[in-house]
């Protein structure tokens, strides 16, 4: 289907307009739409002759995305000295702050449970950045 159909919503956020504004066009017959279960579409090119100008493409159409991914992780590691607390922090830490230019964001936080002897680290990030900070984790922990 190579038709743009917008809802309601769209409509009424493209023109300025408050959505029970556009409803009511709607139900008037000043503003063609077809109804799909209980909402209603309007096509593009009704809402060009309603404007009576043209309108911009759709955004998906005008930009193209790239495709993003993001990793939410938190690693929580027992049985750990305050020792070895600080370095896996710094570890981790270093390898977060020595990235390329163009990379995207990371976010580290470590918090350590001296009484629980727990360490741990939430990590927000890409996927390649995750894993690599992983495989530092795991080779700071190796006997």
């Amino acid at each position: 289907m190579s038709e743009h159909l917008y809802s309601v919503e769209q409509v009424a956020e493209r023109l300025g307009l408050h959505v029970r504004t556009v409803r009511n066009y709607v139900r008037d017959g000043r503003l063609a739409a077809v109804r799909i279960g209980k909402q209603y579409r309007i096509a593009h090119e009704d809402l060009e002759s309603f404007t009576g100008r043209p309108v911009p493409a759709p955004l998906r159409e005008t930009v193209r995305r790239q495709r993003h991914t993001e990793v939410s992780s938190i690693v929580e590691i027992d049985a750990v000295g305050p020792e070895t607390a600080d370095r896996v922090t710094t570890l981790v830490m270093g390898a977060a702050a020595n990235r390329g230019q163009g990379d995207r964001p990371l976010r580290i936080e470590t918090a350590y449970d001296a009484e629980r002897a727990r360490l741990k680290i939430i990590i927000l990030g890409g996927l390649r950045d995750s894993a690599r900070l992983f495989e530092f984790v795991d080779a700071a922990l190796a006997p």
